[in-house]
């Protein structure tokens, strides 16, 4: 059981603390039959909640704590990987993560967005939010694949690129856009896998790809609920609604066309069974880079420029 219960997960924790409870008095008490028949109101339960959670329940499970985050997938998923640091202009960004490994015995360069698990390393990686920096070393990266003739994976899962005075002054804007444009021209295999938050640009700047897929409880927008239920209403209160409204689940963007395949996670999220959610992730990206690996690179190129050009397209009268 996670260390932080959500609150519509309330009940199931609770009839799960019940039945452990009773398994303490099982020796002393002939109640074998009353364990079993909650055991069988607990697994009905959990099925019943995780199968029809709202959109703002999905956008909790993607922020929890305890969920796997990028380098615990490279971890999982990865062997010999080798972290590379530095955009060569500035410095390095711990919010974002990349290098060199073996994804089965496909060579890849790996990278992913990166949060803390508590206060010191959400400090050192700041939050999860990448700075300019970040993304000119993602980029420097996603050249030197290009270079070696290696497919590209991206992991994200970000708030947002940090917002702060500095990142402005150092080209945020500029190093968003720059990994947009450069990412739809790479001639090499790109696949895109939204593993918890994506939020706005920040997730953007890493989520050009040939294929995009996302977790079963991830969330992918151009804004967090909170900040849009503070622009429409002056207020974080409905925040709900604003994900309601902004269908970020993996099921709206697939329905969308924004997303190409979700990834199933173990009932109660990725957390739960982080490696259960590793190899459907391991899997799935092993099946998409080769099937892109036998595409010719300049027909790489149109295919990924058209799909994102007919995204948001409708005929209208």
């Amino acid at each position: 059981m996670g260390k932080q219960t959500l609150e519509f997960e309330k009940p199931i924790i609770e009839l799960e603390q019940k039945i452990d409870e009773m398994r303490k008095l099982s020796d002393q008490l002939d109640i074998a039959d009353e364990i079993a028949k909650l055991e069988s109101r607990v697994n009905e339960l959990r099925t019943n909640v995780y199968s029809n959670l709202s959109r703002w329940q999905r956008v909790q499970l993607a922020r929890h704590p305890e969920r796997p985050y990028s380098l615990d997938y490279i971890g999982l998923m990865t062997t010999d990987f080798m972290e590379l640091h530095g955009d060569r202009y500035f410095g390095d960004d711990h919010a974002v993560v990349g290098g060199l490994a073996k994804l089965g015995e496909e060579t890849v360069m790996v990278i992913g967005q990166q949060k803390g698990r508590d206060t010191k390393s959400n400090i050192y990686r700041n939050f999860g939010m990448p700075n300019p920096e970040g993304y000119r070393k993602a980029l420097r990266l996603m050249k030197l694949a290009e270079k070696f003739g290696k497919p590209v994976v991206t992991l994200l899962d970000t708030p947002g690129a940090y917002p702060g005075i500095e990142a402005e002054e150092r080209g945020q804007a500029e190093a968003i856009a720059r990994n947009l444009f450069e990412m739809a021209q790479l001639r090499v295999p790109i696949v895109v896998a939204i593993i918890g938050e994506g939020a706005s640009g920040g997730a953007l700047g890493l989520g050009v790809g040939d294929r995009i897929l996302m977790l079963e409880n991830a969330w992918y927008s151009v804004i967090a609920p909170e900040s849009c239920s503070s622009i429409l209403w002056r207020s974080w209160d409905y925040k709900e609604q604003a994900a309601e409204a902004l269908k970020l689940t993996a099921e709206d963007l697939l329905r969308q066309k924004i997303v190409d395949r979700i990834i199933p996670e173990p009932l109660g999220g990725a957390h739960k069974d982080p490696n259960f959610a590793a190899q459907a992730l391991k899997k799935a990206l092993l099946e998409e880079i080769t099937s892109l690996s036998k595409v010719k690179p300049d027909k790489l190129v149109d295919n990924r420029i058209a799909k994102f050009g007919a995204m948001g397209s409708y005929s209208g009268k």
